[in-house]
Formats: structure tokens, sequence, C-alpha cells
């Protein structure tokens, strides 16, 4: 299936024009050849009659007075020939064109061409015959006559290919010109899909609130619905946000009053049930951001700029440690997410890294295929086994680091930061760092450039 709309209009085209060609070269083929066969029919017939007004009946029958003055008449296969055949059976007369062949209708060719007889010639080539029956003289002195006349096949298709070849070439370069032009025509008028395209781009990428309305006719209604789309997606929205600061509100003070009744519990129930509460808080915190992801799409942010004010935030934790950070981000890459949602996911990140470092964390970033942005977050700590890799990325599930540490971690964080490249078309993966520990690659959806 052609999928191209250009391509379309350029097969279309081309069908077309070919089709126009061929007609325009078949009606002007015949056109021409009816033209230069009514001009040799009319010259045969000048021919007989000039024949025929020159004929007197003689004792030995008939006679002509003066033969035609063209030179080809007398010239053995010259090319124009005439015979006149008495129907008393008598021999006929004959040009010198014609030698020593005697022109009869047994042996013409049932073809005709272009309403011509065909027999062959004194050279052995084919020529084109007219024939006429007449008479002269009245009463008992009434002779009848077959009169032919005749020219070479040879010089009237020479006369239609000296025609033919330079029609071939005009209509080839009016195809041409027809084809560019209507290539021309296809780039202007799908111009203003390219601009809606532009548009919608610019929306997407939060540059723009809606499509303006300049543009062809044929286009308005489609830039009409798309802004009305857009106008009830940020109604939507409106209410989400609405419907999530409620949730909000509404469980802050239930959580707030668990938390104090269960300080009364028993050391170890209490902290569980803490940890529990801290749970359902953490998790209805990631809801409300699912609520605002994915509606929260159309924004760019800077890679290098989230980055930087994360380990701006995280260095002094790692200051005492010795632990050294190391971020080469080029300040052009740009992701189109949310701010807040990247800062999430790097930061749950750079959270895990900088509970298990030892010595060094390091944050690189490249370009990666389809159009997404490759962050590597890698440290030297002790690293997790390749099987617990898939496993980490589940909520609730912590790495071997985690178990054999102090066990503060809670699961979370990396399965939120999956869960946020997910939103955005991307995703996080686990591997072994090149300094032993652990590396994580966060996938997003680079900005999409358009183009002036």
């Amino acid at each position: 299936m052609i999928r191209s709309l250009r391509f379309r209009l350029a097969i279309g085209a081309l069908i077309s024009i070919g089709v126009a060609l061929w007609l325009a070269w078949f009606v002007l083929g015949h056109l021409f050849e009816d033209y230069v066969a009514d001009q040799y029919s009319a010259e045969m017939t000048a021919v007989s009659d000039a024949l025929g007004a020159r004929l007197t009946i003689q004792q030995n029958g008939l006679s002509l007075a003066s033969e035609p003055s063209d030179a080809r008449f007398q010239i053995p296969a010259g090319g124009l020939y005439w015979q006149i055949s008495p129907a008393d059976g008598k021999p006929p007369l004959r040009s010198r064109s014609l030698w020593d062949q005697e022109l009869s209708r047994q042996l013409f060719s049932p073809d005709l061409y272009c309403g011509f007889y065909q027999t062959e010639g004194p050279d052995g080539g084919t020529i084109l015959i007219t024939v006429r029956e007449m008479s002269i003289g009245e009463g008992d002195a009434l002779q009848r006559f077959t009169l032919y006349t005749a020219f070479s096949k040879n010089d009237m298709e020479e006369a239609l290919a000296t025609y033919h070849r330079p029609l071939v070439m005009m209509l080839i370069a009016i195809g041409a010109l027809l084809f560019l032009a209507a290539l021309l025509q296809s780039l202007v008028g799908l111009r203003p899909l390219s601009r809606l395209r532009q548009d919608v781009a610019d929306i997407r990428a939060g540059r723009l609130p809606s499509i303006g309305a300049q543009g062809p006719s044929e286009v308005t209604p489609l830039v009409n619905e798309i802004n009305l789309l857009l106008s009830e997606r940020e109604n939507a929205v409106e209410r989400a946000r609405a419907r999530a600061s409620d949730l909000a509100h509404g469980l802050k003070t239930p959580l707030t009053v668990l938390s104090h009744l269960v300080e009364d519990l028993p050391g170890a129930r209490r902290e569980t049930a803490l940890q529990q509460i801290e749970l359902v808080r953490q998790r209805a915190d990631r809801q409300l951001q699912a609520a605002r992801m994915g509606v929260e799409q159309m924004a760019t942010t800077s890679l290098l700029g989230i980055s930087g004010k994360l380990v701006s935030v995280l260095s002094p934790v790692t200051e005492n440690r010795g632990i050294d950070w190391e971020l080469d981000i080029d300040p052009a890459l740009t992701v189109q997410a949310d701010p807040a949602d990247a800062a999430e996911a790097i930061g749950n990140i750079l959270d895990n890294a900088v509970r298990f470092a030892r010595r060094r964390i390091e944050l690189t970033a490249s370009r990666g295929d389809g159009g997404m942005v490759l962050l590597r977050i890698a440290d030297d700590g002790p690293g997790v086994t390749p099987e617990r890799y898939a496993s980490m990325l589940k909520r609730g599930v912590r790495g071997q680091q985690e178990e054999d540490s102090d066990g503060a971690g809670t699961g979370l964080g990396l399965a939120i930061s999956g869960d946020i490249a997910n939103a955005y078309g991307g995703k996080l993966s686990l591997s072994r760092s090149h300094m032993g520990g652990l590396e994580a690659v966060l996938c997003l959806p680079a900005t999409k450039e358009i183009a002036a």
C-alpha cells in the first residue's frame, strides 16, 4: 500500500500524462498520415487526369499524344509509374519507369495501405497504386480502359518518418515539462500539510498553545478539529489535576492520624506499621504523579540542567565519604519530558548510586537509535548479579546490595524510574558498570528538531 501522498500524486500525474501523450501521438499521427495520403492521392489523380486528357484513338488502338514531363516517369524504377490497360485486351501503354513490369489487379496485395493498393515494383520494393476505370470516345468508337498510377511506398514512409521523429521528441519534452509541473504542484499543494505537521510538533513540544487559523480552506476543518481536541485535552488535564489535588489532601490527614496512632504500639510493630504507612504515602504520591504523566509530555527538559541540579543536591551527602562525581553530558541534549518527571526518574537512580557507591559515580549521555537519548549512571559499588536485574525493576523488590546492607530501601525507586521512562515511550535497563558496580541506562525521547 502506497502511504506517501506525493508518490501517489506523482504516479497519478505520470499515468495521466502518459495516456494524454499517447492519445496525442495517436491522433496527430493519424491526422498527418491521412494528410500525406490525401496529398499523394491528389497527385496521382492529377497524373491520371493528365494522362486521360492526352489519350487519342488511333486505328491500332489507344495512343498517348505526350507523356508526363516528370523525369521520374522516364527513369527505370524512378519512383513514379503509370500504366493504361485497354479493356479489349490489347497491350497496355506504360511509363518507362515500369521497365518490363506490367501492373495487374491479380498481383495486388489484399491489404491496403492508407487506401492504396500494394504490389512489388520493378526494383523489388513495394509500390502503392491507384486504379481508375475510364473511357474515351462515343458510340461504336467508345474505348474503355483502366488507368494505373503508382509511387514508391518508401517515399511515403520517409515523409511520415520526417514528421514522426520531431513529433516524438516534442511529446517527450512536453511530457517532461508536464511531469515537472505536476511535481511542483504537489509540493506547493502539500505545503500546508507540512506547516500543519510543524505546528502540531511545536504544540507537542510546548512551543505553541494551538494551531493558527491561517491556511487553505480545505485544511481549515482539520485545524479546527485539532484545536477542539487540544481544548478538550486541556480541560481533561485540569480536571485530572483537580482530582489529584483532592486525593492528595484527602489522603494526607488519614495518613497523619494513622502515624500518630501507631506510636502507642510496641517497638517492632510500630516500626512495621510506620513502614507500611510510608509505603502507602509513596505509592499514593506515585499514582498522583502518574495521573500527571502522559499529559505533560510536551515539555522540553535540559538533561544537563536537571542532572547538574541533582548532583549539586547530593554532593554534600557524598562529600564525607570521599565519592567523586563525573558529569559528562552535552548541554545541547534535551529530552521531551516534564522536568519534574525527569528529575524524579534520575533522582531515584542517583539515590540508589549514592547509597552503594564506594569512590565514584559517573553520569554520561549520548544519542541513541530512534530519536532517543541514553543517560548512563554508573557506580563502583558492590553491584548485583545479572539474574536480579529484571526483578529490581519491579515494585517492592530490592537488589542484593540492599538486602546485604541495612535494608533502608523500599524497592520502589528504580521501579518508579522505569514507570516514568515507559510513560514517555522509553525504558530503564540495568547492567554491570565498567567499575564493577551497577549501571542504569535511562532512555527518554529526544526533543524533535523542527525544520524552519
